[in-house]
């Protein structure tokens, strides 16, 4: 029998029980549908993520005080642990000020706090930085100006306030020139961020009050060292050069000749991106696996429908057996079948997947302030496709030998 002749009699005999062909694909539509949505929401995910990480700046290396495992790619370091390190402090930041290869250095220290203005008030991160902050790390002024050097080697208490912090306390009202009260102390607002999203750390930037160095490290947290120092290297060294002169500043400041005995960490953007794209990789490709499972049943529903099918259509084996179809032929028939039906959900599972990715795309852009991006990845098309028809292959062989296999004269007695 002709492969043509073959697909026809298969597509005849798929039109001829509609709802148990519409019921077999349905199991393979919701598998490849899930496996095109849970990609495609993993490579959104991994976008977004390091969207963020790359929005903080460009070139930037963090030091953070305390020592890790550098045997681990995963071990944090001990200030990341809630363990106070005291090791960063301001001979380190003017050490960093004079090395040639970074662009620019700015001191950081952060606290929690209550923030009031009026009948409104809010639980906030605040920071503590120098002017060189904004620049580094990407921030934009929409309202008001940002402090000054003046402002830190004056002890003023002024304040810039994020996005979102601004409207809940202020509502409609213009925050410039406004007094807040943090912490006992009155800060004048001089400045509000445009939006930024979640920072390093886990931090919303977008609730964030950021004031001088020398009066959150002095007046609200009483400590003369730093939480973190950013540095960023400059436009013409390369940024592992760059990591490689700040480790060897601070050790020298701080005394150090054994490179296992640092008492600071240094950490690069690329790092964190890495980092944080291997960790949504494994993610995704842990719910895509999850996902397969339910093609697994899928498959499985196709070969026991196959195998009733071979069952209900007996007589007809026998009389194409009777006159002359071979086994070859009998296999190919029902492999055939297997195919189109697991090819055909596959188109519709591909659909209905992306359908669902631009729906849940729209829900995100439309109901929250999440930058998300609709991704649909070719690999997830291609993996889904290709799924869908090493199921039918794989499933439909057992059912298509099952057939081959009856006798032609037992086949014909059949009722």
């Amino acid at each position: 029998m002709q492969l043509s002749d073959t697909i026809k009699t298969s597509l005849k005999g798929l039109r001829q029980s509609k709802t148990r062909t519409a019921l077999t694909m349905l199991g393979i539509i919701i598998g490849i549908a899930s496996v095109i949505l849970l990609m495609s929401i993993g490579q959104s995910a991994q976008d977004y993520i390091l969207g963020q990480v790359q929005g903080i700046g460009s070139n930037l290396i963090f030091v953070i005080p305390g020592g890790s495992n550098k045997s681990s790619r995963l071990a944090s370091p001990a200030s990341v642990q809630g363990i106070v390190i005291k090791t960063l402090n301001q001979a380190d930041l003017e050490a960093l000020g004079r090395e040639a290869s970074i662009a620019n250095v700015a001191p950081e220290v952060r606290g929690q706090a209550r923030v009031v203005y009026g009948s409104n008030d809010d639980s906030v991160t605040f920071d503590g930085t120098t002017p060189n902050f904004f620049s580094l790390r990407n921030y934009t002024i929409v309202e008001g100006y940002q402090f000054t050097q003046d402002d830190v080697d004056s002890f003023n208490h002024v304040a810039v306030l994020g996005s979102e912090l601004a409207k809940t306390l202020f509502e409609n009202f213009d925050p410039i020139g406004k007094s807040i009260r943090l912490n006992n102390l009155n800060f004048t607002v001089v400045g509000v961020l445009g939006p930024k999203g979640v920072g390093p750390g886990g931090i919303d930037q977008d609730n964030i009050v950021l004031m001088p160095v020398s009066v959150a490290q002095k007046q609200l947290l009483g400590i003369d060292y730093y939480n973190t120092i950013t540095v960023q290297a400059g436009d013409a060294y390369d940024i592992n050069f760059t990591k490689a002169r700040v480790t060897s500043v601070l050790r020298q400041d701080h005394g150090i000749t054994d490179p296992n005995k640092d008492d600071f960490t240094i950490e690069t953007q690329a790092d964190a991106e890495a980092l944080l794209g291997s960790i949504t990789s494994v993610l995704t490709l842990f719910l895509t696996a999850i996902a397969c499972i339910s093609l697994v049943v899928g498959g499985i529903g196709i070969m026991n429908i196959m195998l009733v099918s071979v069952v209900e259509r007996t007589r007809e084996i026998g009389l194409r057996k009777a006159v002359g179809a071979t086994d070859k032929d009998i296999i190919q028939q029902f492999l055939v079948e297997a195919l189109m039906l697991t090819f055909f959900g596959g188109l519709v599972g591909i659909a209905v997947g992306a359908l669902l990715t631009g729906l849940i795309y729209l829900g995100i852009v439309n109901f929250t302030t999440v930058a998300w991006t609709f991704a649909l990845p070719m690999t997830a098309i291609l993996l889904a496709t290709g799924v869908s028809i090493f199921i039918g292959i794989v499933f439909g062989i057992y059912p298509a030998r099952q057939a081959a296999r009856k006798s032609p004269i037992e086949a014909l007695r059949y009722e």
